[in-house]
């Protein structure tokens, strides 16, 4: 099973090495540059985990996590939220909102891999 990974962020570089780095561990990837558009992702691609910028237009990434949360069919998609806000409030907020994993930029592409390889085993038990 390929796994679906759906990238939101406004910075082309960062969408551009997420991009490289999610295909190479042999995920099926889409892209979404805004809190609308990720929405929309959300319904037609169907992911399997999201990588969730905070800092967007249109909706913010902790208004899409909350989307994400309230709806039921999307009870099994994991979400990381990537952010250059490290503030404990921030850090806090995105947890509370239903993230299951808050990351902050800069980070280790390696440190990001292993935990999208970790969520992404959970989801897997989540069948069981």
């Amino acid at each position: 099973m390929t796994y679906k990974v759906l990238i939101v962020d406004d910075e082309p570089n960062i969408v551009i090495s997420l991009e490289f780095l999610m295909t190479e561990c042999g995920y099926e990837v889409a892209i979404a540059r805004d809190g609308a558009q990720a929405l929309e992702q959300m319904a037609a691609f169907q992911p399997d985990l999201v990588l969730l910028d905070v800092m967007l237009p249109l909706r913010n990434g902790f208004e899409v996590c909350q989307t994400i949360r309230e709806n039921s069919a999307w009870n099994r998609t994991k979400v990381v939220m990537l952010s250059a806000k490290s503030r404990d409030l921030e850090v806090s907020k995105g947890l509370a909102l239903g993230a299951d994993a808050y990351i902050t930029k800069p980070f280790s592409t390696r440190q990001l891999v292993e935990q999208v390889r970790s969520l992404l085993a959970r989801h897997d038990r989540s069948d069981e």
